[in-house]
């Protein structure tokens, strides 16, 4: 039951200018060599926000509907072919008219075929897309042949280049369902003349051919790469204009990190025309790339339609503009992307139309400038790479895997049809593998999920939700659990410090009732009932009822079996797993509100951080706060942290072996299915200091449905996004960030330590091991490896180790013998030197 949208709907698409900017994309870790054949209106009361049920379906027990009304809207200009020529590696010309300039004729009538008559040509195949011009490029729109199954694009790259000639390394790679669906192929925004699509398979293995319908090149989605936000500490901004009387609409709003304050032209009285200029003075001079509007989130008047944007050094003279062009009129994040980057200390953004054509007017909620990244400080992103599912959950494996799994089809959930798709990327060659998971009985969408103590991965409930199931990484096979006593979906889990697991919540899916707690045994593979656990005394205040309030808690386990339970909602509550089990206070979260679609991450013993979130899980401004919650013993102390430079719902967060702890994605009005209000930049939190600094800007956004796991190198995975079927928010893709800590000035991999041996496959809790590096190293740490959902990452845990030099290169070094501080399960060990490098880790079973 794949996604098939129909040929007049993308011809619709094409006659707007319109069409799905980010989808299957890739990131290929390693892609070696890189091949051959690549490397060549009236009033102005503000317009009501929609009803919930005109952006979000409403409950269809126990499933949703599949997207919201708007979900159809896409999001990058499909890019005018007129003009274009296409050439292919190999063309068929003998059987049938297979040339490759079919793929640009409008109709998937005619196709590209690679040569088969004679001898076959074999793979891989490509074809070379040539503009003719230079423009800003996204993605690339690959539409299958219309009339049969075979060359359908399996594992592909792309390339892009500006003279046709220099190609670098691929700027994408990945793996294509095997349907007749449109696909996506997304990759960081970048000026090129040439685009180039290499198949390396068949998506069938039907024969050694490739095949495409049609393809298209998308423009700029409005997401800069290889970018930073600038700090806006000091500036000020002035208007050509600005409504003062009926409301207030300074042009001061732009900075004062609220979307709900706005910068608006003059409109009482006789109103100013267009066109209206915003100035931003940052008082001092920077290089400057691009320029971040965000549109009012509380009605369509004034979003700014045709625009330029210019700088300058004194205020008084700007050249000619940096940026021009024409936003579409919605409320996503707009970025007008310079063609060359500017000194300046004044950028002015000047619209001569509004989007909608509802009247003379121009606003903007908030106004972000973007300098180019430096890697040392913020890090670098790699390419994307592509899989053939959105990847809705996710779990880091040893083997240097990570195992990804959605809903009964690639793109779309609702099935409760007893069967999962799942995939598996391999960090190392970077190839994705798809697979249905048909023995167990079940759909796996939306589930809890516990990382168990022998290195297993248990999935619970979800569209069939009773279900459990288990995954074994040491065979790649899933085996069916007992069903659980009460039916979830979007219940959370952990493991416990006695080995078992526990469940709590849920009633997004299966009857309704208080989701009290239960407890899966690994030894009996069988679930007991928590009667002394109900799930209301843990709820948050969701004017949706417990559909909304028990749902993705935050959950971190201590020793003797017992739980604390610290979000989403402002009452925490310690939770004691033996007998009947039991439920207590363990106070407020501090100052904070509820915070349902923020997560919690255990970044030292006995310390979390919260960040995030929203009173309710959508459709409520999110918060840019942050909390620390530190235990110890039965006394849990909590207090407000530096906050993020910007609001997150649905954000994923992530600690790092030194303790930092970066956060991806998110909206600061958390919408399912939207990506308007996304937010680009992540962020990184440290800990000796309470502070947020700015990380280098993300191509995708990575929102409802998304997922970010620490792999065993250092690295992190951000991915996913979407699942709504035929809609334009599919993120079927993810992409490997690179943290500072990793990477040199000029963005070279910085020297790492070496961990040589001494690391067994399994440890007792309070070993102590001797561990060798090829050179002296500061400390030693262990990672829990993570599953993700839902933006909800329970088993997260970092674990600092005492060490003592024993010699040259050899360490002492001792794991705490309390499973309720190294909780029994697979960890990633990793060395850490004394500027702050983590050495590639070694896994070990402690248990």
């Amino acid at each position: 039951m794949q996604s098939r949208r129909s040929l007049a709907f993308i011809r619709s698409l094409r006659r707007s200018h319109l069409l799905v900017a980010f989808g299957l994309g890739s990131l290929l870790i390693g892609l070696t060599p890189w091949l051959g054949v690549v490397s060549q209106a009236a009033g102005r009361a503000p317009a009501p926000r929609p009803a919930p049920s005109d952006r979000q379906p409403a409950v269809q027990s126990p499933h949703h509907a599949i997207a919201p009304a708007n979900a159809m809207e896409p999001a990058a200009p499909v890019l005018d072919r007129t003009g274009w020529t296409a050439a292919a590696s190999d063309e068929e010309t003998g059987g049938e008219n297979g040339r490759a300039g079919n793929v640009l004729d409008g109709s998937a009538d005619t196709i590209w075929h690679s040569k088969w008559t004679g001898t076959p040509a074999p793979l891989p195949h490509s074809i070379t897309i040539d503009m003719h011009r230079t423009a800003v490029v996204s993605a690339l729109v690959y539409r299958p042949r219309a009339n049969g199954t075979n060359g359908r694009v399996g594992e592909y790259a792309l390339g892009v280049s500006t003279d046709g000639q220099n190609w670098a390394g691929p700027v994408a790679t990945g793996t294509l369902a095997d349907d007749a669906g449109a696909k996506t192929l997304s990759f960081a925004p970048q000026g090129a003349r040439f685009v180039r699509l290499t198949a390396l398979t068949e998506a069938g293995g039907r024969g050694p051919w490739t095949s495409a319908g049609e393809i298209d090149l998308l423009g700029d989605p409005g997401t800069p790469a290889a970018t930073v936000d600038l700090v806006r500490t000091g500036w000020t901004a002035a208007a050509s204009d600005e409504e003062a009387a009926g409301e207030s609409g300074r042009a001061g709003n732009v900075l004062d990190g609220s979307a709900d304050t706005l910068w608006h032209s003059k409109w009482t009285g006789t109103p100013a025309p267009l066109p209206h200029s915003i100035t931003i003075d940052m008082h001092r001079t920077a290089v400057v790339s691009a320029l971040v509007y965000q549109p009012r989130k509380d009605g369509p008047n004034g979003r700014a339609g045709t625009y330029a944007v210019t700088a300058s050094t004194d205020g008084a003279t700007f050249g000619t503009p940096v940026a021009t062009g024409t936003w579409r009129d919605d409320d996503t994040v707009k970025t007008a992307t310079f063609t060359r980057a500017a000194s300046a200390r004044f950028i002015r953004l000047t619209v001569t139309s509004e989007a909608g054509g509802r009247g003379p007017w121009t606003s903007a909620a908030e106004i972000r400038l973007s300098g180019p990244a430096s890697p040392a400080v913020h890090g670098a992103w790699d390419r994307i790479t592509g899989f053939p599912l959105v990847p809705v959950a996710t779990a880091a494996l040893p083997g240097d895997k990570l195992l990804a799994w959605s809903a009964y089809a690639v793109d779309r959930f609702g099935g409760s049809s007893g069967y999962t798709q799942t995939a598996i990327l391999d960090l190392k060659t970077g190839k994705v593998t798809q697979r249905r998971i048909d023995n167990t009985g079940h759909d796996m969408f939306c589930p809890g999920i516990a990382m168990l103590a022998d290195g297993r991965v248990l999935v619970t409930g979800g569209s069939n939700a009773e279900k459990a199931s288990v995954y074994d990484p040491a065979t790649d096979s899933w085996s069916a659990t007992a069903s659980m006593n009460t039916a979830r979906g979007y219940q959370a889990m952990t493991l416990l410090s006695t080995g078992e697991a526990f469940v709590l919540g849920g009633s997004w899916s299966g009857a309704a009732g208080d989701k009290a707690g239960e407890v899966w045994s690994p030894d009996t593979r069988t679930w007991r009932t928590l009667p002394g656990v109900p799930a209301a005394p843990a709820q948050t205040a969701d004017p949706a009822g417990p559909y909304r309030s028990d749902n993705h808690m935050w959950l971190h386990a201590t020793s003797g079996g017992k739980v604390l339970q610290l979000g989403p909602s402002r009452q925490m509550n310690w939770i004691s797993t033996s007998g009947a089990g039991g439920i207590a206070t363990a106070g407020l979260r501090a100052d904070s509100p509820d915070a349902m679609t923020g997560n919690a991450v255990a970044y030292d013993i006995g310390k979390l951080l919260t960040l995030g979130g929203s009173p309710a899980y959508e459709k409520t401004p999110a918060t840019r706060r942050a909390y620390t919650v530190g235990v110890t013993g039965g006394e849990v102390r909590s207090a407000r942290t530096g906050d993020m430079e910007h609001a997150r719902g649905f954000s994923n967060s992530v600690v790092l072996p030194d303790g930092k702890v970066a956060v991806f994605g998110g909206q600061s009005y958390p919408v399912p299915f939207s990506d308007a209000t996304s937010v680009l930049t992540p962020e990184l939190w440290d800990p000796s200091t309470g502070t947020f600094s700015p990380l280098a800007t993300m191509a995708v956004p990575r929102n409802y449905h998304s997922v970010a796991n620490l792999l065993p190198d250092g690295r992190i995975f951000s991915g996913g996004g979407g699942l709504c079927g035929d809609c334009a928010t599919n993120h079927p893709d993810g992409a490997v960030f690179t943290p500072p800590y990793l990477l040199n000035a000029d963005g070279s991999p910085k020297p790492r330590p070496v961990i040589t041996g001494g690391v067994p496959a399994r440890a007792a809790p309070g070993a102590s091991l001797t561990v060798a590096t090829q050179a002296p190293v500061a400390s030693f740490v262990l990672m829990r490896a993570s599953a993700a959902t839902h933006s909800t990452d329970n088993d997260q845990r970092r674990v600092p180790l005492v060490s003592t030099a024993t010699g040259t290169g050899t360490y002492a070094v001792s794991l705490p013998a309390d499973p309720g501080v190294v909780l029994p399960g697979t960890y990633m060990l990793f060395a850490i030197d004394a500027q702050g490098v983590p050495s590639t880790a070694r896994f070990i079973t402690v248990s």
